[in-house]
């Protein structure tokens, strides 16, 4: 996934996401196992960023709602939505709906995410849940159990794989993809990775993913974020360090 929550994707502007895509392209990864993160508030810009995505043959386009203007409506965020897809014309395709409000502030309803899929059956393909709210999740996949449901909170994702989930589109997936990767494909609860998750979220999850990061990598550059984020100090570091080592330790010993 290129420009997600993880990826920083809102201070990503629109030419270097073209750069970036095209690097990715270049360097031989295919196009088909892209997923451009799309997190913007202007329908327009929205619309300019999926555009070059599906041009370049980018399998999904991961959509979140706009998040500036508080208490929309569905009938609203329908509009919304609506709008992006018709200024994306006939290219307009394999979206992932981005349910994430503890960003947005937005929860996308059940009722929203039907009305999408009826108008448009052939772009909406799935959603992404990040909501964290398992009622919310078995809900969804009650409801919608059809199309492609991805987890985002790596502690519900075993549970949501058992009653029709099809994967993760995972930060953690980032520095411990096996055990993430085992999760999506067995159903089968992880304690570790579920633990790990509650040290991720004692700190500020975006650059305490990247503390992961570089730490498998033993690459410093992946600490660094862009303002407004700012970069997690040592001694975070080292927490984070200390309690993945105490939680993984019998898988590596």
């Amino acid at each position: 996934t290129l420009f997600g929550t993880t990826g920083e994707g809102a201070s990503v502007g629109t030419e270097e996401r073209r750069a970036v895509t095209e690097a990715m392209l270049a360097a031989g990864i295919a196009p088909d196992q892209l997923v451009a993160g799309v997190l913007v508030d202007a329908a327009e810009d929205a619309a300019e960023q999926a555009r070059h995505a599906l041009q370049r043959g980018a399998r999904n386009i991961l959509l979140a709602p706009p998040s500036y203007f508080k208490n929309i409506g569905d009938d609203g965020l329908f509009g919304w939505f609506s709008a992006v897809f018709a200024a994306l014309g006939p290219l307009a395709r394999g979206v992932l709906l981005y349910n994430i409000p503890s960003v947005t502030t937005v929860q996308l309803s059940l009722g929203l995410i039907g009305r999408l899929r009826q108008a448009v059956p052939d772009v909406v393909a799935g959603v992404k849940d990040s909501g964290g709210d398992w009622t919310y999740s078995e809900a969804l996949l009650g409801a919608h159990g059809d199309l492609v449901i991805l987890i985002g909170d790596e502690r519900h994702l075993a549970r949501a794989v058992r009653i029709g989930g099809q994967g993760a589109i995972s930060g953690m997936a980032n520095f411990a993809a096996g055990e993430v990767l085992a999760m999506a494909q067995t159903g089968q609860d992880d304690a570790r990775v579920e633990r790990f998750v509650l040290e991720l979220l004692k700190h500020p999850v975006i650059p305490a993913v990247k503390v992961m990061v570089a730490r498998k990598t033993g690459d410093e550059r992946w600490l660094a974020v862009r303002p407004p984020l700012e970069p997690i100090a040592a001694p975070g570091r080292q927490q984070l360090g200390a309690a993945y080592d105490t939680l993984f330790a019998a898988a590596a010993a």
